[in-house]
């Protein structure tokens, strides 16, 4: 391992230090929006009421150098409050674009299933050509740019499902569970405290460090037989019986689409990268495949 991949992990295990400052456990989904970070890409966090999503993608934000918009989904919001809309401008008698929330490198959509569809396929250009259209002129994001979403699985008066076009758009769907017994009393013991502090969450990362970091993760070595090994996975997901799993078949609707291989390939080698590898094992495959597919 070279000097500056030895620092780059420093850096990323003084982010989770920091983070883990504010939220105690969910360690498995911190790491997972570390990979999506690094790989650019797109997260949906499910979870019920209170499992500290929000927090947790809030304090992420907090570690980082970078522009960060939360926009709270709720029934009456319009495509414009998330993309922008043309301001008309009475003294040049001119339109004049107002960007909305979604410039920004982390944006936190919570609870992104209680707004309409039209609202939600707002997010679709941005999410897949990281560029957001307003009237006849094309506006690039941010870089990094990633959206993370949030929504609650059990609750379903006054919300809509996502469609799947964008649901594709995601590269990982994290499920965040209750905290051990440990973590929650340690929990409970932090918040008890009376002479406790509010935390001030320190910024450890900066945008050209993620892309740095981000490049290094890139060009961890992938080798033909993981690739062989992905497309299996992900083909076996179309023709189940073609991999002697029949019983399977009436239990997917819709095989895994080529964005998943190609989601599952970078996942692999980001996740390879921040267990301190320089090439990506199965293993790396198997631990991310459920969030990926």
């Amino acid at each position: 391992m070279t000097e500056v991949t030895e620092t780059a992990h420093q850096t990323i295990a003084r982010l989770r230090k920091e983070i883990g400052r504010v939220v105690i456990g969910q360690e498995a989904v911190l790491n997972r929006l570390v990979i999506a970070l690094l790989i650019r890409g797109h997260v949906l966090i499910e979870g019920l009421p209170g499992l500290a999503k929000t927090l947790l993608v809030k304090t992420l934000a907090g570690a980082i150098d970078a522009s960060f918009k939360r926009i709270q989904f709720t029934p009456d919001l319009l495509p414009a409050d998330i993309t922008g809309t043309q301001i008309f401008d009475p003294a040049g008698r001119t339109f004049k674009p107002r960007l909305g929330p979604i410039f920004a490198n982390l944006v936190l959509a919570d609870e992104i299933n209680r707004a309409p569809a039209k609202v939600q396929s707002a997010l679709l250009e941005a999410m897949q050509e990281r560029q957001v259209t307003i009237g006849d002129t094309s506006y690039a994001l941010p870089d990094p740019f990633v959206v993370i979403a949030t929504q609650n699985p059990i609750e379903h008066e006054g919300t809509y499902a996502l469609p799947e076009a964008q649901v594709d758009r995601f590269v990982m769907k994290l499920r965040v569970d209750y905290p051990r017994a440990e973590e929650e009393l340690r929990m409970l013991g932090l918040y008890l405290d009376p002479t406790r502090e509010p935390v001030v969450v320190q910024r450890v990362l900066g945008v050209d460090e993620i892309r740095a970091i981000g490049q290094m993760a890139a060009r961890v070595h992938a080798d033909e037989r993981i690739g062989r090994y992905i497309v299996q996975l992900v083909t076996a997901t179309r023709k189940p019986a073609d991999y002697r799993l029949p019983a399977l078949a009436s239990q997917i609707s819709f095989g895994a689409s080529p964005r998943a291989t190609l989601a599952l390939a970078h996942v692999a080698k980001a996740h390879a990268f921040i267990e301190g590898r320089e090439y990506v094992v199965p293993e790396d495959v198997k631990a991310v495949e459920h969030d990926v597919l």
